[in-house]
C-alpha cells in the first residue's frame, strides 16, 4: 500500500501544480506510472474521490477563494489560470458546485468571512452561505494583540522533508511517518528541531476532511529525492506576516482567523504561496498543553 500511496501523492502534487494544463486520465496515470485502468481505481481507494471529482473540486474551490478574497482579479484571469477553456464552461461548473454564478458569488462575498458553506435549501437546491465569525471582528483583533506578537518579516528559504496528509485527521499519523523516517536518518531527536505544517488548501473553501496539509521537518540541506512517503518541499524566501505566541491546539483556528483579519486591517494581500505553522515546542511536554508557534502568511 505504501508504494501505491507514494505514486498517488506524486499524482496529486502534479495535479495541484498544473491546474491550467492537460489533466486527462491518461496524462495523470502516466505521471503516477500506472495504466489508466488501474490508476482510476487506486486513486479513488486512497483519496475517496474519483480523479475527475478531485480535479473539478480543486479548480472550483480555488476559483471561489480568488473570487471572494482577491476581488481585484478579473474573472477571466481566474478561470484561465485554473484551466477552464472559456467563461461558459467555468460558469456552468461553478454554478453546479456552488449553486450560483461566479459573478453573483463574488458580489455576495462580504469583506470578511469565516468559511464558505454549502447548505441544502428547502427545494433541494444548493445555497452558498458566507459563514461569519462567531466572535466580533474587534474582539478577534484584540485577542491577536493579547496573544500573538504580529509583525511582517522577510523569511529565508526553507528546505523541508514532507509527508502529505489528506484531511485534518491524518496530520498526526503523517507526522509519525515523518518522525520514524527522521529517526532512521538520525535527524530526530535533536536540539532545535523544527516541525512545520504547510497548508495547501484553505479551510475557507475546502472541507476539513479534504484539506491537504503537509507535515514537514526543517532540514539543514535540501532532500535530494523522494524516499518512500517522504518528499522534498521548499518554502521560498519572501515576505510573511508572522504571528508568534504560546497557544493550545484549541487556539489554532482562532489564531489563523485573527491573523488573516490583521492582514486585511493593515491592507496586505496574500500572494500565491502557502501559509504554514512553525512549532518551536511540543504541547505534549507542557502542563497546560501549550506550544510556541509561528503562524505565517505569505504577502
Amino acid at each position: 500500500m505504501e508504494e501505491h500511496k507514494k505514486r498517488i501523492i506524486k499524482a496529486i502534487r502534479y495535479i495541484d501544480s498544473h491546474l491550467d494544463a492537460d489533466l486527462s486520465l491518461e496524462k495523470i496515470a502516466e505521471v503516477a506510472m500506472y495504466s489508466s485502468f488501474h490508476f482510476h481505481r487506486i486513486f479513488k481507494l486512497i483519496t475517496g474521490e474519483t480523479l475527475q471529482n478531485y480535479i473539478i473540486r480543486k479548480k472550483t474551490e480555488k476559483s471561489a477563494f480568488y473570487l471572494a478574497v482577491k476581488k481585484e482579479m478579473e474573472i477571466k484571469d481566474i478561470y484561465l489560470d485554473l484551466g477552464f477553456s472559456n467563461h461558459s464552461v467555468f460558469s456552468k461548473t461553478f454554478k453546479k458546485y456552488y449553486g450560483i454564478a461566479p459573478s453573483v458569488f463574488r458580489n455576495s462575498a462580504p469583506e470578511t468571512f469565516h468559511k464558505i458553506v454549502q447548505v441544502q435549501s428547502k427545494n433541494g437546491q444548493k445555497d452558498t452561505v458566507f459563514s461569519q465569525y462567531i466572535c466580533k471582528v474587534d474582539n478577534l483583533l484584540n485577542w491577536t494583540k493579547m496573544n500573538l506578537k504580529t509583525e511582517v518579516k522577510q523569511l529565508p528559504e526553507m528546505n523541508l522533508a514532507a509527508v502529505m496528509s489528506l484531511g485534518i485527521a491524518n496530520v498526526e499519523p503523517s507526522y509519525n511517518v515523518l518522525i520514524d523516517w527522521a529517526k532512521k536518518k538520525q535527524l530526530f531527536p535533536r536540539e532545535h528541531v523544527k516541525m512545520i505544517s504547510v497548508y495547501h488548501d484553505s479551510f475557507k473553501v475546502t472541507p476539513p476532511e479534504k484539506v491537504r496539509i503537509h507535515a514537514c521537518m526543517l532540514l539543514d540541506e535540501e532532500l535530494e529525492k523522494t524516499e518512500g512517503l517522504i518528499f522534498p518541499e521548499t518554502i521560498h524566501a519572501g515576505k510573511f506576516i508572522v504571528g508568534s505566541g504560546e497557544v493550545t491546539l484549541e487556539d489554532f483556528e482562532q489564531s489563523w482567523v485573527a491573523l488573516f483579519l490583521w492582514m486585511n486591517e493593515h491592507h496586505y494581500s496574500m500572494r500565491k504561496a502557502f501559509p504554514f505553522e512553525v512549532y518551536h515546542s511540543n504541547f505534549k511536554e507542557h502542563p497546560e498543553g501549550k506550544m510556541i508557534v509561528d503562524f505565517c502568511i505569505p504577502v
